[in-house]
């Protein structure tokens, strides 16, 4: 039996397991919660519950070896500290590679939360505070404090965290902006990917594209989500006829096969800032990660 202190307030359950069995697949943690081999006060319990103040959490018994976590080679490490582009006694803000998940989980063994927690040893305290796609590179946000994870947890709650997003979509958008309002249900197909759909029995979801840059056969967007869905802005960016270029799940293929052709190797999608009031100093903060080389030059080639 586990009491819930105050350091993890407001962390959901799945994070929470995940952080205390270091080691055990994700796979199986959800799995015991599923099961409800894990409960809060002898309740069972989803995984996004929230942990309150003086929960008492039972976990069952786990036959993984939990006291060793998987080793980062040193390289990976040092590549991800080198994109670190804020950092405070509160958040610590990396401009995610595409390509790397923020956490383990699904046959990856470390994502960004286990390779930062790894290479900032001196970080007692190192949280995800939201989510990037594996495939989408920019803004993440990290908290080194439980208050500073509350704080824009509730932030994000509330919808005033302002979050932008740079993508290339196929064809040209009329007009200089578009608002989808279309609500997406997530589902999983037979051979277990999850696929985010339009469907009026989902949750609702709404954002906001503003045309940056037209090129010939393609558009350069600024996108605006204004709700923070699963694949919301590829989905929706799929809803308004204009796929994310290189989008393998949701696109075109005639026009991922074009920006391949051009050198495009991944999606392109990327958090371009984030904006929020810092906790201490109540102070707007606002942090802009750059685009990495192979979006401009794909950039420069349509010109």
């Amino acid at each position: 039996m586990l009491p819930v202190t105050e350091e993890y307030v407001g962390q959901r359950l799945d994070n929470f397991l995940m952080r205390h069995l270091k080691g055990v697949p994700k796979s199986y943690i959800y799995r015991i919660i599923r099961k409800g081999e894990v409960r809060i006060n002898k309740k069972r319990v989803k995984p996004m519950v929230k942990l309150q103040l003086g929960d008492v959490i039972r976990i069952p018994p786990v036959r993984y070896d939990t006291s060793i976590p998987p080793s980062a080679p040193q390289h990976r490490m040092d590549e991800l500290l080198k994109q670190v582009i804020y950092e405070d006694d509160h958040y610590l803000i990396i401009n995610k590679p595409s390509g790397i998940a923020v956490h383990g989980g699904s046959g990856i063994s470390l994502g960004v939360i286990e390779l930062l927690r790894q290479a900032r040893e001196d970080l007692h305290y190192l949280e995800l505070a939201h989510r990037l796609d594996r495939a989408t590179s920019g803004c993440l946000v990290l908290a080194k404090k439980a208050n500073a994870l509350r704080a824009i947890n509730q932030q994000l709650k509330d919808r005033v965290v302002d979050k932008r997003y740079l993508c290339l979509v196929q064809g040209n958008m009329k007009g200089s902006k578009s608002i989808v309002d279309a609500a997406l249900e997530k589902n999983t197909v037979s051979s277990g990917e999850r696929i985010v759909r339009v469907s009026s029995e989902g949750k609702s979801a709404e954002t906001e594209f503003r045309v940056k840059e037209r090129f010939k056969g393609a558009t350069l967007l600024l996108a605006l989500p204004r709700t923070g869905r699963t694949h919301q802005i590829r989905v929706h960016a799929r809803h308004l006829k204009h796929p994310i270029a290189g989008d393998e799940k949701y696109g075109d293929r005639d026009f991922n096969k074009k920006m391949r052709q051009m050198g495009l190797k991944r999606l392109f999608l990327h958090a371009q800032s984030i904006a929020f009031t810092h906790p201490e100093t109540q102070e707007q903060i606002k942090i802009t990660a750059e685009l990495d080389d192979s979006l401009i030059n794909i950039m420069q080639a349509l010109s």
